[in-house]
This record gives C-alpha cells, sequence and structure tokens, in this order.
C-alpha cells in the first residue's frame, strides 16, 4: 500500500487509541481530543472520522494517521510507516460499512422471538440454540428492500444483525454492557462479538453466573468502555486470536490492573464460539 491509500484506509480512531487517547466530545462523526503536543484543559483537536483527518484549532495544523504517528513518536516518515504496519485494514474496512449503514435508510419491521427455520438452523450451526433468548430476531427494510436475521441490541439501541449471509449493524455502533445483580466478584468478562457471549453462556455454570458481560461489537468500540472498565477489580478477555484481539489484549493489559487472558482456553481457533464448534466441551 502506498502513502495515499494508508492515510484513507486505515482508521483514525484506532491509530489515536494505540497511543491511549479517546474522545473528549464525541458526535456521529466527528469528535474533540485533547492536543498532540501539549497539555490542555480544553480539548482543540477535531477529528473528522469520515475524512480520516484532524485539525488542531490551537495551532492550525492538520494531521492524517501518518503525521498522527509522526508527532507521537517524533520519527521519520518511513519509521511511521513501520508502526501502521500492525494495524488490519480489511477489519477497519468492515467496520466503516458497518457505521455507515446508520446513515442509509432503514426501518425495523419487526422484533420477535427467533421463530425463523433459518435462523433457527443458523443458531444451531453455531452451537448457540440454547441462548436463543438472549437475541432477538429482526425483519428490516433496507434501502427499499426486506431483510432478516439474528439481532442482538447495543448500549445505543442500534441492532447487529446476523445471518449466513450478512453481517451489519443498524443504528448508531456501541458496546452491550449486561449487568449481574449477583456480580458479588466485582469482574467483568469482555467478548468481541455477541456469537462469543452467547457461547460462553454456554459453557458457564450455573453457580458462576455472577459477573457482568462487556461484548465490544467492535475492537474499534473499545474507547466507549474506557470508563466502565476501570470500575471492576478483575477484568477477563475473550478476544479473538488474530491482530486485533492481541493489540486490544495488550492495550487493556497495560492500561488496568488484573487483566486475566483467557483465549488461551481456544489457541488453536479464532475464537471461543469456532473453538466450541469443533469441540465437545464441559462447562467451565
Amino acid at each position: 500500500m502506498n502513502c495515499e491509500e494508508i492515510k484513507e484506509k486505515i482508521s483514525i480512531r484506532i491509530v489515536l487509541e494505540s497511543f491511549n487517547l479517546f474522545p473528549v466530545k464525541e458526535n456521529r462523526n466527528t469528535a474533540f481530543y485533547f492536543a498532540l503536543d501539549r497539555e490542555e484543559k480544553i480539548p482543540s483537536l477535531s477529528v473528522d472520522f469520515a475524512k480520516n483527518k484532524a485539525f488542531d484549532f490551537g495551532t492550525g495544523k492538520s494531521y492524517d494517521v501518518i503525521s498522527i504517528v509522526q508527532q507521537m513518536n517524533l520519527c521519520s516518515i518511513s519509521e511511521a510507516l513501520r508502526y501502521l504496519e500492525k494495524f488490519d485494514f480489511s477489519n477497519y474496512n468492515k467496520l466503516q460499512s458497518e457505521e455507515t449503514l446508520h446513515e442509509k435508510k432503514y426501518k425495523i419491521i419487526m422484533v420477535r422471538e427467533i421463530q425463523h427455520p433459518a435462523l433457527i438452523q443458523y443458531l444451531k450451526s453455531r452451537k448457540v440454540y440454547e441462548q436463543k433468548d438472549l437475541v432477538k430476531e429482526i425483519e428490516y427494510e433496507l434501502n427499499g428492500k426486506k431483510y432478516f436475521g439474528i439481532g442482538f441490541f447495543n448500549n445505543s439501541g442500534g441492532i447487529e444483525i446476523r445471518n449466513k449471509y450478512s453481517k451489519i449493524c443498524l443504528g448508531k455502533k456501541d458496546v452491550t454492557l449486561i449487568k449481574n445483580e449477583l456480580n458479588i466478584s466485582n469482574e467483568i468478562l469482555v467478548f468481541e462479538g455477541f456469537f462469543d457471549y452467547l457461547t460462553f453462556r454456554n459453557l458457564e455454570k450455573k453457580e458462576n453466573i455472577n459477573s457482568h458481560y462487556l461484548i465490544l461489537n467492535s475492537t474499534a468500540m473499545l474507547f466507549k468502555a474506557k470508563d466502565e472498565l476501570k470500575k471492576y477489580e478483575k477484568i477477563s478477555l475473550f478476544l479473538d486470536n488474530d491482530s486485533n484481539g492481541k493489540s486490544v489484549k495488550e492495550k487493556l493489559q497495560n492500561q488496568y490492573e488484573n487483566v486475566e487472558d483467557c483465549s488461551w482456553i481456544y489457541h488453536n481457533f479464532k475464537d471461543l464460539n469456532e473453538w466450541y464448534c469443533g469441540n465437545n466441551c464441559k462447562r467451565i
């Protein structure tokens, strides 16, 4: 990839997160951050996520992902490019595709318990049919065409939609936080996607159901949970065994105390659900 492609295809949000920089104020397509090169009480760095660029109102300087790395690491362009090699372009493109859906015309036609045979079969193929009460059947219209899928709501009222053929989000992208009144251990379990969460609920012994659950719905949404995670004495991670999952794991281990990486359970598989589907598993 050349420099122009890198400027367009690597998320400016994810690059800022890699330096532990998160929005102070945020709207749908823009956000304000504290400046990169100085301390300040009022954020002056305006970030446009659609254009993938930032502008510092204090200095009048514009930034792209390459110049952000140069500023933070005080390095050359070639060194910044090496830093950016670790980011997963495909996941960012997928996130962009999902996030733009809330700007398109869609309408929720029906929300009900899972009934459609195709969705029942899909849940069974992922071995999480026992958890069907934790998701919904969503019938919706998108750009004049009707569709249906398995729906999982996030904290902003957006809906993660999954079926055999599609993976999208209707409405605003966000995390899903599920709290348990019996959380006497003050522990939170973190999952990348809701199928891993459903899988864990299959595995979990009833007497051990006393934790809170955080489903990121995308690793790019980690910034949404930054303050929430500070509240817990223990953070248990069930993230994917890919570059994004490993990057998030390292970030959380550096930011918080008592973080346990549970991916060793499924170390030869992409994620918890893939491992579960390929094994005869006992409850944990």
